[in-house]
Parts: C-alpha cells; sequence; structure tokens
C-alpha cells in the first residue's frame, strides 16, 4: 500500500461532504489499505478519506491498545447517549489539540473491509474516534464544536533526553483509557488478527470474496 498526504486546514475538501460507497470493490479498499498506512506513519487514531483528498464514506481506526486497524465504509451513528469533556487533536489541525464535548457512549453501524454489517455500541476512546471520523466525513472538524477557536492549545514536542517526570505529573484522564463497551445484543468488539493485519468481528468466519481482494 502506499502512504498518502493530510490535507491541512484550511483546504476547501476537509469542507465538503463525503459520498457513500456503493460498492466494495478494488479501489475501495486500496484507499482503505493506503488510509491504514497513512494513519500509522502519522501515529493517528483515525482518519477520514476526504483528508486524503477522496470524497468517500471511509474511515480508519486503530484504538491504542489494539494491533490491527478497523476499516469502517458508510458508518452510521445511530444513537448518542450522555455527555463528557474529552480533549482532541486532528492529523488535520497539526500541532494543536483542544477540549470538546463529546458523547458518553454511541450505537453505530458501519460495513468492514468483507463487506459485513457491523453494528456495535462504542464507547471512550473508539465512541470519541468514531464521532471525529463522522464528523470529517460531514466536513465537521472538531474546533467547530469548541467554545472558542482561541483555546486551541499547541503541542511541545517532549524532548527525549529530558529526565521521567514524576508519578503525579504523568497521571493521565482516564478520559483518554481506550477500552469498548458492548451489549449482549451486539456484534464484540474483540480483536481478531488478520493476514492484513485488519480487525475482523467476531464469529465472522467468512473469507474475503474474490472480488474484494486486492490484485
Amino acid at each position: 500500500m502506499a502512504i498518502r498526504e493530510i490535507l491541512q486546514i484550511p483546504h476547501p475538501m476537509l469542507r465538503q461532504r463525503a459520498k457513500r460507497v456503493r460498492a466494495i470493490n478494488d479501489s475501495v479498499l486500496r484507499l482503505a489499505y493506503d488510509m491504514v498506512d497513512t494513519m500509522r506513519d502519522a501515529n493517528g487514531v483515525g482518519l477520514a478519506a476526504n483528508q486524503v483528498s477522496e470524497l468517500w464514506r471511509v474511515v480508519v481506526i486503530q484504538l491504542p491498545d489494539e494491533d490491527d486497524a478497523r476499516i469502517y465504509i458508510n458508518p452510521e451513528i445511530t444513537l448518542r447517549e450522555g455527555e463528557r469533556r474529552v480533549e482532541e487533536g486532528c492529523l488535520s489541525i497539526a500541532g494543536y489539540k483542544g477540549f470538546v464535548t463529546r458523547s458518553a457512549w454511541i450505537r453505530f453501524r458501519a460495513l468492514d473491509h468483507t463487506a459485513k454489517t457491523v453494528k456495535l455500541r462504542a464507547e471512550d476512546t473508539l465512541s470519541q474516534a468514531m464521532e471525529h471520523e463522522v464528523d470529517h466525513l460531514n466536513g465537521i472538524l472538531y474546533t467547530d464544536h469548541m467554545e472558542a477557536h482561541e483555546k486551541l492549545i499547541k503541542v511541545v514536542e517532549e524532548d527525549e533526553s529530558a529526565p521521567e517526570p514524576d508519578d503525579a505529573d504523568a497521571a493521565q484522564d482516564d478520559d483518554t483509557a481506550a477500552t469498548n463497551g458492548t451489549d449482549a445484543d451486539d456484534t464484540p468488539q474483540a480483536s481478531h488478527a488478520s493476514e492484513s493485519g485488519l480487525w475482523l468481528p467476531e464469529q465472522d468466519s467468512r473469507n474475503t470474496p474474490a472480488t474484494l481482494k486486492l490484485k
């Protein structure tokens, strides 16, 4: 696969609404796999297709505690519950972060890269990442949710030669913990390794159809 350029604000494509994918063909899969490579190269948690100049409703997510990436095609958030304040950044607004209000948990559905329908209840990092990426597909940036744009915080890269901080200084907010929730009637969110390094839903014993395999 390939690493693609990530668009930066104020590129107009970041404000355009992406189109639904009608068929999961080789072109869509190549885009998705390129997005996974691009996201990993940029040390990101998620990426939407319009961030790499493609107006299709495709997102990729890799949670910090998982080895495999997730591909979601035509993702749709069907329910949002609760509110929480979280710290958020964006690969298209490099070097800055801010605080926004996100849902406590969501339900969403999408197709995965094998064309299987996935329905999940998500919370914590997965919920936040999905809301962030679906916003991208609708031309919305996380800064649109901020109370004041001047509250953006410039990210300062840590000096690797600096001494280790005290335990108290190194404490992290629990909101950044990467744990996923499921209901009994939802598809479990366990990770399953595949040869392509992609997440597959549990109990999905089907192989990728020949028509969907990359040539």
